[in-house]
């Protein structure tokens, strides 16, 4: 039998900077509360329970004092053991923040994952099964799920078609074909630089294009490999999605079971 891959030293990049608008709470996404604790504080306790990361980053709204001290707190119970936490200022856009969270990387990091706050519910094993494909080999790695629904492409109506409906429908994509994209979103340090750096040179229309780390690291010519992802890894955006967060926790089974 072959050895198993020696995994590399990890840290996570815990993307918490958003405004959370839609969810309606008038505070910052990472503040609003899940199951009696605020959405931050089960997206930093599922990293550290899965044990792959050697540091973790949480980019944080700029001067939002109720947020760190939440971390200043979780570092408080992390002082006997796990990974050592670090707090930045977000920027206005992920890209930005995910690049503020590389500038606080510790020396010896070979590889990263790039994680939502918002997927607060993210089973252990998706982490593991991104840092074993990383391990493995790979440059980039994301968890993705099968699309159930079918997915057509639309443009917008002209003329007097207009009076008929807003948009008409153009193809439909061949489903088997799809994949949603979820976090944590797993590089080589070196693979997810080079992507930042490329990104510098694109323009405002090419950057609101780009949606996660895997796009730029696309942009460059680099293959990204696709694990299976978890139904628990919800995105948490929307009051609905918060609804189901809540089910999800107070289900039979607890908080981080199903396997998806």
């Amino acid at each position: 039998m072959s050895a198993t891959p020696t995994r590399p030293v990890t840290a996570v990049i815990l993307v918490a900077a958003g405004s959370g608008q839609r969810l309606g709470y008038g505070m910052p996404k990472a503040a609003v509360p899940l199951g009696g604790e605020p959405i931050l504080m089960h997206a930093l306790r599922g990293i550290v329970a899965s044990g792959v990361s050697s540091q973790v980053v949480i980019a944080l709204p700029a001067a939002d004092n109720a947020l760190r001290q939440l971390c200043e707190d979780f570092r408080e119970e992390l002082a006997d053991g796990g990974p050592l936490l670090s707090i930045v200022d977000g920027g206005a856009t992920r890209a930005e923040s995910v690049r503020a969270g590389m500038g606080a990387l510790m020396d010896g990091i070979d590889a990263v994952l790039v994680h939502d706050a918002a997927r607060a519910l993210t089973p252990e094993s998706v982490f593991h099964r991104v840092v074993d494909a990383l391990a493995a080999g790979a440059s980039a790695v994301i968890p993705a799920v099968a699309v159930v629904d079918t997915v057509k492409t639309v443009a917008a109506t002209t003329g007097m078609d207009t009076a008929l409906a807003p948009e008409v429908v153009t193809g439909t994509a061949p489903r088997e074909e799809l994949r949603a994209v979820q976090t944590p979103q797993g590089f080589r340090l070196s693979t997810l630089r080079q992507a930042h750096e490329a990104a510098r040179a694109l323009d405002q229309q090419q950057s609101a294009a780009v949606t996660d780390d895997a796009m730029l690291v696309e942009l460059l010519g680099t293959p990204v490999h696709a694990v299976r992802g978890s139904s628990q890894s919800l995105k948490i955006t929307t009051p609905l999605d918060l609804i189901l967060a809540e089910g999800l926790l107070e289900g039979p089974l607890g908080a981080r079971w199903v396997e998806g």
